[in-house]
């Protein structure tokens, strides 16, 4: 059984590793062209609306997609009872933005905001469609449909983003490119799982899994509420241009660490409730987990800072020079919040949600505390505290969870500042090796390769096990296929 686990876990890894890697380059790719394009304003926009996707989102799902992946009996009845509860939510909420959009508009001073509002705020009950079918995907570590999926969904929606872009519609493209992502990747997913809910439904599974959902539901919002809280502040405070500005930095800093996030999501819940029988065992998994994360995180996101500028300006231009303090800012924050996602999983892997919430809640009154202290000194300075308290957060994560399969806190530093000190080291030599450079592509270029080499050269001279086990796994995979 433990042979079969690590099997399907280096599988998932794998599979998740080529979804989230192949999903970013294409958003890396859609995202430099659209950015051309578009003004911050347009950008400020979309921007002001997510947070109210998002949190429909979250109620819509309930957590249900977690309380099935533990639940390891689950039966069609209990997939059909989710699919039906969230499909009333998702057009319920769907019906009560609808009316609220002219308050939004309202509220951000923002008139375009009402019908741009109402046609993303689709991506709701289109998204209450698709749960079942990718929860099923998810907890079954069927990755590579996974990535097939979002592959595909990504190229269809990213072409209609970039066509409107270039046909002058604005915003508008941007909102069309979101609610087609979520319809191509449902259809997707159902073709992949071919699971159909039917009538009539029996909504009692819904009772047995909604103490253990509502509260990964409210830690959901919260979380939600604190990754775009200064997005709405400043939506509020400041002009649209500035927000626009704020969430094109936010945006590639997102797309750095959820690289790590999303590849790691999509294992630990179901890799971690396998094993929590055995603790020590479920010790050594969420340990692994952790280093795995650590050597793929510092790197990318502290060395996506060392080349902000030059990444900027070379993609997207100098018309959005300003947000590249504001990214190099955000990274050192982003670094850490993949090791969020394992503590969370792992809470929920033991039926501990109170867990979540709690730390969710802590944190956003965190995010709260530094908005009304810091910000009357503008955009960069509270960005500066949200990062920085991103980065100290883990200890408060670690403290509430690390009972649970008895982590110790020196183990984790063991665990993730061997890599944070090589990563930082490199990216630093790296700086300085390179400042003579002039020429932006050849300056882009060098960093790149010099800091990819030092890394992974220092961690042959240490002799990194996880290195060397990712090598193993890349070379035994291909002789397989060559084979």
């Amino acid at each position: 059984m433990g042979e079969t686990l690590k099997e399907k876990t280096s599988k998932g890894l794998f599979w998740s590793s080529v979804n989230n890697g192949t999903t970013q380059v294409l958003n890396l790719l859609f995202g430099i062209f659209l950015a051309r394009r578009l003004t911050a304003a347009d950008y400020g926009i979309l921007a002001v609306i997510a947070v109210f996707t998002l949190i429909a989102g979250c109620i819509q799902a309930a957590g249900f997609s977690q309380a099935l992946a533990n639940k390891k009996d689950a039966s069609h009845r209990d997939y059909n009872a989710v699919f039906w509860f969230n499909t009333l939510a998702g057009f319920f909420l769907y019906a009560l933005l609808f009316c609220c959009a002219p308050l939004l508009a309202l509220f951000f001073h923002q008139p375009v905001l009402v019908d741009v509002s109402r046609f993303t705020f689709l991506a709701i009950p289109i998204s209450a469609l698709g749960i079942i079918p990718n929860a099923y995907l998810w907890i079954h570590l069927r990755t590579k449909e996974l990535a097939v999926a979002n592959f595909v969904a990504l190229v269809i929606s990213g072409s209609i983003g970039l066509w409107m872009a270039y046909h002058d519609y604005a915003y508008w493209s941007l909102a069309c490119q979101q609610v087609s992502y979520i319809l191509v990747a449902d259809v997707m997913k159902y073709y992949f799982t071919r699971w159909y809910p039917t009538l009539p439904v029996d909504f009692r599974p819904i009772r047995s899994m909604f103490r253990f959902s509502v509260k990964v539901l409210a830690t959901n919002i919260l979380t939600t509420v604190n990754q775009n809280v200064l997005t709405f502040i400043f939506a509020r405070l400041f002009p649209i241009t500035a927000v626009g500005i704020y969430n094109q930095a936010n945006k590639w800093n997102t797309m750095g660490h959820t690289l790590i996030t999303n590849t790691m999501n999509q294992v630990a819940q179901p890799v971690l409730a396998a094993v929590n029988d055995d603790k020590e065992r479920e010790l050594r998994v969420f340990r692994k987990m952790i280093r795995f994360t650590a050597f793929l995180a510092f790197p990318i996101m502290l060395g996506l800072a060392t080349v902000a500028h030059e990444f900027i300006i070379l993609t997207i231009t100098e018309k959005w020079a300003a947000s590249i303090p504001l990214l190099q800012i955000l990274c050192v924050g982003g670094s850490f919040m993949p090791f969020y996602t394992l503590y969370q999983n792992m809470a929920i892997s033991n039926g501990r949600s109170d867990i979540y919430l709690h730390c969710s809640v802590i944190q956003i009154l965190i995010q709260l505390a530094i908005i009304v202290v810091f910000y009357r000194w503008g955009i960069t300075t509270m960005v500066i505290a949200y990062s920085v308290s991103n980065a100290l957060f883990l200890f408060v994560w670690h403290l509430f969870t690390h009972e649970l399969c008895g982590i110790r806190l020196r183990q984790l530093l063991s665990d993730i500042m061997p890599f944070a000190l090589i990563a930082l080291t490199s990216m630093v030599a790296t700086y300085c090796l390179t400042m003579q450079i002039k020429p932006l592509l050849a300056l882009l270029a060098t960093r790149v390769v010099v800091a990819g080499c030092l890394y992974v050269a220092a961690l042959k001279l240490l002799h990194a096990e996880i290195l060397d086990e990712c090598l193993q796994y890349v070379m035994d995979k291909y002789k397989r296929n060559k084979h």
